[in-house]
């Protein structure tokens, strides 16, 4: 039985809280006094850059040194980094980690962070988690992929959902700092952009309304788990005649 019951995304997130669940716990933790999300309320709308390149991908030094020094020279936009506790190392020694200018955590609630409204930017590494919470919550994206399905799911934002931008490596395999300033101005301030934006906007209400009370992925998982009870409800029937 094959049953899509996507984007697994609470609906308190999406700003559709179901009506017989509002005294409900939305299954997150919150995160509103946490040192990120402070961070990001003191940011106007749509100025910030958040970076987040998942918990498996593994960048070269010399990525993370194109990377830091884009975002910490760029006059254009703020930005909020994850990087792990095992790549903290990496970094340059004049980088910053906290400022006015930009913050660095080793974690934090992505979803909460993609739902602020001071997040104008999404540099990722495009895997299937991060892009369906970035649809989901209308943020544009600039693709950095590195494995398995992320050049797949790479194609399919850029090419067919117009949700993006994906930037090219060098013969090393490394972004550069001209090609990831490129990228993030352009969807942040270029008229592309505002177009990505407008895309992300209707994806975003997709989303909505797909986990909605009256949604496809509300009924699926519903009609899913009474499935399972009208099969446990069988094999009882079953073992009583038998008995």
């Amino acid at each position: 039985m094959f049953v899509n019951i996507e984007p697994c995304i609470t609906s308190m997130i999406l700003n559709t809280r179901l009506t017989d669940d509002d005294e409900e716990d939305d299954g997150l933790t919150q995160f509103k006094s946490e040192e990120c999300m402070k961070w990001l309320d003191d940011k106007p709308k749509q100025s910030v850059v958040y970076v987040s390149f998942g918990s498996m991908a593994v960048l070269d030094e010399e990525q993370i040194r194109e990377i830091a020094y884009v975002l910490r020279d760029s006059d254009q936009s703020y930005f909020l980094w994850v990087v792990k506790a095992s790549e903290e190392t990496k970094l340059p020694k004049d980088f910053e980690k906290k400022s006015e200018k930009g913050l660095v955590v080793g974690w934090c609630s992505q979803l909460k962070v993609l739902a602020h409204e001071a997040i104008g930017c999404f540099v990722t590494h495009w895997g299937w988690n991060s892009t369906l919470e970035a649809l989901s919550l209308g943020v544009p994206m600039v693709a950095m992929p590195y494995w398995f399905d992320q050049s797949i799911n790479a194609k399919l934002i850029v090419d067919v959902w117009k949700m993006g931008i994906r930037a090219t490596v060098d013969e090393k395999k490394i972004v550069r700092g001209e090609v990831l300033k490129y990228c993030i101005m352009e969807k942040m301030n270029s008229e592309k952009g505002k177009e990505v934006k407008g895309n992300m906007v209707q994806w975003k209400a997709l989303a909505a309304r797909f986990v909605s009370k009256e949604g496809s992925s509300h009924k699926n998982i519903a009609e899913f788990v009474n499935s399972l009870f009208n099969l446990q409800a069988a094999c009882r029937e079953l073992q009583n005649n038998s008995c």
